[in-house]
């Protein structure tokens, strides 16, 4: 688990790199005397000037950090670089032979995953939704645009957003579930999808994703995406970086509302507007119905009675995943529970409905009432002292 955030992280901080690089193109007239031309075109379509009297543009820069002695460690093991190296690639590269059914998927799914994304993958608990009907009607709704109050808005899921199925696979396989990253078996991912699948109501060459249809790698390279040819520039291929730069060094291909036509790299900053466009301002938009209507009262609302709630229930939808597996302390383990409850009840309390630095989100994710979550912790409590 530490592994695959350390993976995130070091993408994180690339891309922070790069856009610190490239901060430099987005000043208007940014270049100092003397270095007037600039260097090749950024992969946003910017441009970088170089550093000239320790100035780009007309800030300074810190010219020791840019001569600084890079560190870049040891040479990683063959096992760490496997580990590393598990992408799953949209031409299938990475993705290894197996197979799993719908029927088995949604075994897994409700043991492993409910807790976090909700019946048929429709969220809750605050994680995202994985479905949410027909992926290819639903697909339509992205080029909705919310300019009423009541209108839908794009219902952004895996069916219908996302542009290949080869990220799902590799981020199930990768990262979840959320307390055991990579503890699935490759058949077990291939259910998984094959569950989500149908949960979006999906085809694979022409056959539907039925309760009895069996997922392989075969079959899983057939799936094409409602949304595949709905991103731009075309990132894919070796060509990626070039088409990428390509495409922003044109403004109109963005939306831009004022460039220069003889150099479309060009970016405005200021007065971007056309002195002669009409500007017409929306009058009266917005909400003004509200229901319920509006109140300054900030008093919380009363809780209801909760006299048909189980405890027991409420734990194995949403706390076994974790309390039952090992990756956190077990009802009736006296042991692991002592110090923990050496704290008191309201430092135990607390830790659980706000989360810990130790991998727990808040209310383990549950969608529990303050209320029903102490309720949780004290069926587990009981059973440990």
């Amino acid at each position: 688990m530490m592994f695959t955030l350390n993976k995130k992280l070091l993408i994180s901080i690339s891309t922070a790199a790069v856009l610190s690089l490239g901060l430099s193109a987005c000043m208007e007239n940014a270049s100092p005397a003397g270095s007037n031309v600039p260097t090749k075109a950024s992969i946003d379509g910017g441009v970088d000037y170089p550093v000239v009297n320790g100035k780009t543009g007309p800030y300074y820069v810190n010219t020791n950090a840019h001569n600084a002695d890079v560190k870049y460690g040891r040479t990683p093991t063959k096992a760490e670089y496997d580990e590393w190296n598990s992408d799953v690639m949209a031409d299938g590269t990475g993705l290894p032979e197996g197979q799993g059914s719908v029927e088995e998927g949604e075994e897994i799914y409700e043991a492993k995953c409910v807790m976090c994304h909700g019946d048929f993958g429709s969220g809750g608990g605050g994680y995202p939704a994985l479905a949410k009907g027909n992926a290819y009607e639903l697909h339509e709704t992205l080029k909705y645009q919310r300019i009423k109050p009541d209108t839908d808005g794009p219902v952004r899921v895996f069916g219908t957003y996302w542009p290949q199925a080869s990220t799902l696979w590799w981020y199930i396989k990768d990262a979840m579930p959320h307390p055991l990253t990579d503890s699935l078996s490759d058949d077990e991912v291939y259910a998984l999808v094959a569950y989500i699948l149908n949960a979006n109501e999906m085809e694979i060459d022409g056959v539907e994703v039925d309760d009895e249809y069996v997922l392989n790698r075969e079959k899983f390279l057939k799936i094409k995406m409602p949304n595949r040819d709905g991103f731009e520039p075309d990132i894919a291929g070796p060509n990626g970086p070039e088409n990428v730069r390509k495409y922003y060094a044109n403004a109109k291909n963005f939306g831009g509302q004022k460039y220069d036509v003889k150099n479309p790299a060009s970016r405005c900053m200021k007065n971007c507007q056309e002195p002669t466009a009409k500007v017409v301002y929306i009058k009266g938009a917005g909400i003004s119905d509200f229901h319920p209507p509006l109140s300054a009262v900030r008093d919380l609302p009363k809780e209801k009675e909760e006299s048909s709630f189980d405890a027991k229930k409420a734990y194995a939808a949403n706390c076994a995943m974790c309390h039952d597996t090992g990756a956190a302390p077990a009802p009736g383990d006296k042991s692991a529970w002592a110090p923990l409850l050496a704290k008191g009840m309201d430092k135990v309390y607390k830790n659980g409905l706000k989360g810990t630095d130790t991998g727990m989100p808040p209310k383990g994710g549950a969608s529990l009432s303050d209320k029903q979550f102490k309720s949780v912790v004290d069926y587990i409590v009981n059973q440990s002292k």
